[in-house]
């Protein structure tokens, strides 16, 4: 098995959306400091013995161009150069749309779903309480900006299957599906065992290391607070029983450490 981190560009952001002042069981700080900071925009890809999985598809390479609206764009705009586009980091390992049957989203914020629409032929396993939650959110109101991190076009998306989780399972020989909701409604992570170690994928409910702790901190975006605290000490717990890395969902520091496609971990 092997498994390959796809760099699809970063985001650019205020701190201040990431990473809250206080940290569990404290207040915050009235004291707020602003620090325009990169965020780096993964996706996964993991090759099994039954077939190749994806996990989250980053963002649509449109964004800037008006498929995201106006006030996303300043706050989070994209940067993403022509080989970083979800496709030619596939085919620097040496793969297409097509060979990807199984696609895994952690969310369907528009930085995790953006392309979804290459994969109209596969199988697609989402957080039913996030599925449903951006469907509302995107069709009850006509106005983008009330969409929050939903983009209405990521959503109007034909696949062979949506698949809606609530429960943790495996999904393939050495690939588990795990929930960790508060970022979210519903939000999923992989635990990845190769030969050589475990990895933790969490994406958002774990954005940074300072986020990780410990003591753990809150995101600058969450659903719900305490289910967001509870899944990162699920994860700590993962981490724990594995021996496990964790991949902090969108740590610059820590993204530059790690190998990238076309290398892979094996």
């Amino acid at each position: 098995m092997k498994l390959f981190i796809l760099n699809t560009g970063y985001l650019e952001t205020d701190k201040n959306n990431v990473v809250a002042c206080s940290t569990i069981g404290t207040y915050s700080n009235p004291k707020v400091t602003n620090q325009w900071i990169r965020l780096p925009v993964l996706a996964f890809l993991i090759e099994t013995e039954s077939g190749y999985i994806l996990y989250d598809t980053g963002s649509n390479p449109e964004a800037m161009n008006g498929y995201w609206p106006k006030h996303l764009q300043e706050i989070y705009p994209l940067y993403q150069k022509k080989e970083e586009r979800l496709e030619e980091q596939l085919a620097s390992c040496g793969v297409r749309p097509e060979d990807i049957n199984t696609v895994v989203l952690s969310h369907l914020h528009l930085d995790h779903a953006g392309n979804l629409d290459l994969f109209p032929h596969a199988d697609v396993y989402v957080p039913k309480a996030d599925f449903c939650m951006a469907q509302m959110q995107v069709r009850m109101n006509a106005d983008p900006a009330a969409h929050g991190g939903y983009i209405k076009e990521d959503l109007n998306v034909t696949v062979k299957q949506y698949h809606l989780v609530e429960e943790d399972f495996e999904l393939a020989k050495g690939v588990e599906v795990i929930n960790l909701p508060g970022h979210t409604p519903g939000l999923l992570g992989l635990v990845v065992h190769l030969e050589s170690e475990t990895f933790l994928l969490p994406q958002d409910c774990v954005y940074t290391g300072e986020i990780y702790g410990p003591p753990a901190k809150a995101s600058g975006l969450l659903y719900d607070s305490l289910s967001f605290f509870r899944s990162i000490e699920k994860v700590r717990s993962l981490q724990k029983k594995y021996q496990a890395k964790v991949i902090y969902a969108h740590d610059e520091a820590l993204f530059k450490t790690l190998r990238t496609a076309p290398f892979c971990y094996k």
